[in-house]
């Protein structure tokens, strides 16, 4: 398998009714760690990076490492997704460092503000058209979803309206489509019970015939919770996620792309912080890097395996 885009591993787990993770990384250490997990499960995979994340790696570096990672033989399709382009030149650039997918979050203004139906419809169709033409597949997003992650930050959030979610595949051909239905970014998904709408995915499955994504998809294990406390960690109370019985009804009903970024950062700062309380006396990078490399190989399989479980869940 070849650096492949998003649309065909989509349209194949749609398609067999599972659901691909597509899990954000920040580094090195993370990407080896995801792309190592997929190795395990021969799962197709979808890397993801925040335009927040590729400044950071001062844009050339990690898209290096993650196209490297792609092309390698691991009979394996991967693909490599900006996550929440929020502009036109945001998603060119992302295309001419080689990115194979692009998300284009029209439902906020400059990350923000919710957009009009019309705004909304302008940049995701602007984008579509340049994307198309060079083989790379688009995401769109309709409905506003909750809570923080990098540069996201709406002041408010509303769930997908099924026929408006119809309107605005026809509207604008996209390969997939972002949608909200109660999942939330960051750490703090919910303040009561989780209560997905499950009614409304289940109107938006019967209406479109694309791929639907979930963002804010991190479960945030209450024992993982416990472990970052445990070993230094301060997080306030109420930290909670998408429970993995949730999610799997998601993709029983209709989802095929889950994103996976919170669990990763938990993951890995717990694991460094347990090295440097069990090994006080280490001081090499390599050492606590290699270290939270084990387990969030660990992790990811665990994930990934969940993600391709049908029938767990009932309707």
């Amino acid at each position: 398998m070849a650096l492949v885009s998003s649309k065909q591993i989509l349209i194949n787990a749609m398609n067999g009714k599972y659901g691909v993770g597509a899990y954000n990384v920040n580094n090195m250490e993370q990407l080896q760690a995801i792309v190592n997990a997929a190795k395990k499960t021969q799962s197709p995979l979808i890397l993801q990076a925040t335009m927040s994340a590729l400044k950071y790696s001062e844009f050339s570096y990690l898209a290096c490492l993650m196209k490297n990672a792609a092309l390698k033989n691991y009979d394996i399709p991967i693909a490599i997704h900006l996550d929440h382009g929020n502009s036109f030149e945001s998603i060119k650039n992302a295309i001419d460092i080689g990115f194979t997918s692009v998300m284009i979050d029209g439902s906020l203004i400059d990350g923000k503000t919710p957009s009009t139906y019309e705004q909304n419809v302008r940049i995701t169709s602007s984008v579509v058209e340049y994307a198309h033409k060079r083989g790379i597949s688009v995401e769109g997003e309709i409905g506003v979803i909750g809570g923080v992650e990098d540069s996201v930050k709406p002041t408010s959030f509303y769930f997908t309206d099924p026929e408006e979610a119809k309107n605005f595949v026809n509207d604008t051909n996209v390969d997939s489509l972002a949608i909200s239905i109660g999942t939330s970014h960051g750490a703090y998904k919910f303040k009561r019970n989780v209560s997905l709408a499950f009614d409304i995915l289940k109107e938006i499955r019967s209406l479109i015939n694309i791929p639907i994504v979930l963002h804010g998809a991190s479960s945030i294990p209450k024992s993982l919770i416990y472990d970052f406390v445990k070993y230094g960690g301060k997080i306030k109370s109420g930290a909670s996620g998408v429970p993995i019985g949730d999610l799997q009804k998601a993709i029983s009903l209709g989802v095929s792309k889950i994103n996976i970024d919170s669990d990763i950062r938990l993951v890995v700062t717990t694991a460094i912080r347990k090295f440097f309380i069990d090994h006080p006396e280490k001081f090499n990078p390599r050492d606590y890097f290699e270290y939270s490399k084990t387990v969030l190989v660990d992790f990811i399989v665990s994930k990934m395996k969940d993600f391709f479980t049908i029938g767990h869940a009932k309707d």
